[in-house]
């Protein structure tokens, strides 16, 4: 008998909640990351097991994933399965680390928010 994810001792306790399943499941396993529930390198279950034991398509599951893997809470090779990422962050020089920046991803990828200081004012000017 093959070996069920739910028999490998992950606590995945994730309920999809919010406007449509994919976004609920994308924050559900978001925060279960940031929370430390989902330690790095933990292996997730695959999409069909997950889809499977959640009662939702495989599809959604899958889009959720590929979702975390693009912010980087996620890692994923084919063959070895999808992974929790290692964060890292790195403090400035002297200082400690607040505990809740530990959490935080290295670059905000989310669409409208802008990093106005980057652009190239002086240029675009010219131009």
């Amino acid at each position: 008998m093959a070996e069920s994810w739910a028999t490998l001792g992950i606590d995945l306790l994730v309920e999809p909640t919010g406007p449509g399943l994919r976004r609920g499941l994308t924050d559900a396993l978001r925060e279960a990351v940031r929370s430390g529930r989902l330690a790095p390198g933990t292996r997730l279950p695959s999409s069909r097991a997950l889809a499977a034991d959640l009662g939702i398509a495989r599809n959604t599951v899958a889009d959720a994933y590929a979702d975390l893997v693009a912010e980087g809470w996620l890692t994923a090779r084919q063959g070895s399965g999808t992974r929790v990422a290692e964060r890292r962050v790195v403090p400035p020089s002297g200082t400690s680390p607040h505990p809740r920046a530990l959490s935080r991803p290295a670059y905000d990828l989310r669409p409208g928010s802008p990093d106005l200081a980057s652009f190239p004012r002086a240029e675009w000017l010219k131009a």
